[in-house]
């Protein structure tokens, strides 16, 4: 029988113990020998019993009590453990849980880390750690939540993106053991316990006949129209999947058929010329009525104004959606234009140029950077051809090579 103003008045305390009055929903109210009433709640979560105080009476009503059960019950269903939350509250500051630590270690490191590194880290952080982890006093944290964490990164396919993420939330705790917010690093706890991505290899298409099947399937994603723009991209400039998902209007000359990217955004910290053919001109005239008044190119809808752009792993996650898992990857297509490309007999430094490769020798690669660029023009205008003739149903097709 639900709980009324008058029977909590009457209550009476037992002389040798504490009893309990049901409400419902778990909810109930403690009546301790000394007199005291206090509204608590019982409830599981993550399959253990707990407890969690709500108020005293009459501080607390028993209206605002049942308010309170209903906050806590909303809580539950989203996942989310009221005692913790709880636990953060008392916490008082902001400034030591996981988001604000992380965000601080991210500040500190902005300026020895390339732009594009920077972006990555946040963005893991933003996607796939804060709404979890964000709030969590980070000396509370353990290894178990972060794991269940990375969890849900392994389970979208993402080896790699979990691994990934799993160094950086052990570089931002470290930094909190540094400035004395937390104790030990629980990621240390996590070893062998996410599956591991396949070290200096990406599934990659290299056979014609499957290729071709490939593009076709991507110019039949039903998917985001930003995405597939991205997706039919991707192929014909080989480019790293990062730089695409951040690549700017600004850096596109249309006229001249180039994408310039800066030092900043590139893994090798080396200005990268991309020269575009004919047919990624005309894709990026597409989009271009979409995102051509924003900054970016592949811009969000989760930013205003084009202020986000879309993740790096829109485009992998795009093809895992097609059916391609353990097939093919985003970053693929850097080793399928490559091995196709010296099958065809293409010379090696123009094609590792083009994939924007390290060059151990800085005065060689100075010299490099615009070396080859005429040929390389041609190169990739053979490539959109080729690939053009594997899309419209051809199983082997010789390059027409200008080279």
């Amino acid at each position: 029988m639900p709980l009324t103003d008058t029977a909590i008045k009457n209550a009476r305390p037992l002389p040798d113990k504490a009893y309990k009055m049901p409400d419902g929903n778990g909810m109930y109210l403690l009546v301790h020998p000394n007199g005291g009433k206090y509204f608590r709640i019982d409830y599981r979560f993550a399959g253990k019993r707990k407890t969690l105080a709500l108020g005293v009476y009459p501080v607390s009503s028993l209206k605002e009590t049942r308010e309170k059960v209903y906050t806590v019950k909303k809580q539950i269903a989203d996942g989310i453990d009221p005692g913790i939350t709880r636990k953060i509250e008392k916490a008082g500051s902001i400034e030591n849980t996981f988001e604000a630590v992380s965000r601080e270690f991210m500040e500190a490191n902005k300026k020895r880390w390339s732009a594009s590194h920077y972006k990555h880290i946040q963005e893991c952080f933003e996607r796939d750690v804060y709404p979890w982890l964000g709030s969590r006093p980070l000396k509370d944290l353990s290894a178990v939540e972060v794991l269940v964490t990375l969890r849900r990164i392994t389970a979208r396919g993402a080896l790699e993106t979990a691994a990934r993420t799993k160094q950086f939330i052990g570089q931002a705790i470290r930094y909190g053991i540094a400035t004395g917010r937390a104790e030990r690093d629980v990621t240390q706890d996590l070893r062998g316990a996410l599956p591991s991505p396949v070290k200096g290899h990406y599934p990659a298409i290299t056979e014609p006949k499957p290729l071709g099947q490939l593009l076709r399937d991507i110019d039949a994603y039903k998917g985001n129209f930003v995405v597939r723009t991205a997706l039919q991209l991707q192929p014909l400039l080989f480019a790293r999947p990062a730089n695409l998902a951040r690549a700017e209007w600004s850096e596109f000359d249309l006229d001249a058929a180039e994408w310039r990217i800066g030092a900043d955004k590139m893994k090798m910290k080396d200005a990268h010329i991309v020269p575009l053919s004919k047919q990624v001109v005309a894709l990026l005239k597409d989009i271009h009525p979409f995102s051509g008044h924003q900054q970016y190119v592949f811009a969000s809808n989760q930013g205003k104004n084009g202020e986000k752009h879309i993740s790096r792993e829109s485009i992998g996650a795009a093809i895992r959606r097609m059916g391609y898992q353990g097939q093919h990857t985003a970053h693929g297509f850097r080793t399928t234009a490559s091995t196709l490309l010296h099958e065809q007999g293409f010379h090696s430094d123009m094609i590792e140029r083009q994939l924007a490769h390290a060059e151990q020798n800085k005065v060689k690669a100075a010299y490099n950077r615009a070396q080859h660029l005429p040929e390389r023009v041609k190169m990739m205008q053979t490539w959109a051809d080729y690939l053009d003739g594997l899309k419209n149903g051809a199983a082997v097709i010789p390059f027409r090579k200008q080279i």
